[in-house]
């Protein structure tokens, strides 16, 4: 293995470069104006809690602090090296993780999908809400199947939250990644939340999945329709 692998795969490095990232993730916070929409969205969600939340991937870095004090909250990461750095910062910043696949195709078995969609299960049942992203596994911003057999089977909703900041820098990556900077007007809008009936067959699936897909698409638009016009008239949105 070559030195640059070794150093990648170095415990103390996914360490300090989970944490670093983590403390980042509270400046841009600290520093930032955020609107959240609806106004009434916790009390809606308190209403349905637990609840299943759902993103696109490469949106989800600053989704730790939408949540509130009292909110119990594990999200999914995968096992990949890039996702034990999100995993040490995830914990960092106060929530717990489930580590494995959502995809519930065929490598469902291989990224461990079997044991984590079981202990999404067991954490919707112990009260917590579980947050995860939507997108088929390196196809962004198409929704797959798994986060709806979740929701299908707990009997849980899923409520799609989209995240957004003025001020950002837009990766050229499969997932489109944002970086979202300090000093900033922020956004964290929630769809129409969707839910799953347990009787559901492959029709009714699909037509869940499209319409959670549908939804997370709004709130994004949404978001950024927010953080992207004058701050005058965000002020009024």
């Amino acid at each position: 293995m070559s030195w640059p692998r070794r150093l990648l795969r170095s415990r103390a490095l996914q360490k300090s470069v989970g944490i670093i990232g983590a403390e980042y993730l509270r400046l841009v916070w600290k520093t930032s104006s955020f609107v959240v929409q609806p106004h009434d969205i916790y009390e809606q969600a308190a209403r349905d809690n637990p609840i299943i939340l759902a993103m696109w991937h490469g949106q989800h870095f600053l989704l730790p602090f939408v949540k509130r004090a009292e909110h119990r909250v594990k999200v999914l990461i995968s096992r990949h090296r890039d996702g034990e750095m999100n995993a040490i910062a995830a914990e960092w910043l106060g929530v717990e993780t489930i580590r494995g696949s959502g995809n519930l195709g065929s490598c469902f078995v291989g990224k461990g999908g079997v044991s984590s969609f079981h202990e999404m299960l067991r954490a919707l049942d112990q009260g917590y809400n579980l947050a995860l992203t939507a997108d088929v596994p390196k196809v962004a911003r198409v929704a797959g199947l798994g986060i709806i057999k979740l929701a299908s089977v707990s009997g849980r909703p899923i409520y799609p939250l989209a995240v957004a900041s003025r001020r950002r820098i837009e990766l050229d990556t499969w997932d489109r990644t944002v970086i979202n900077l300090p000093f900033t007007r922020a956004a964290a809008v929630a769809g129409e939340p969707v839910c799953v009936s347990a009787e559901a067959d492959g029709a009714m699936l699909e037509e869940a999945r499209c319409r959670l897909q549908a939804s997370l698409d709004s709130a994004t638009a949404r978001a950024y329709s927010v953080v992207d016009r004058p701050a005058a008239e965000a002020r009024h949105a």
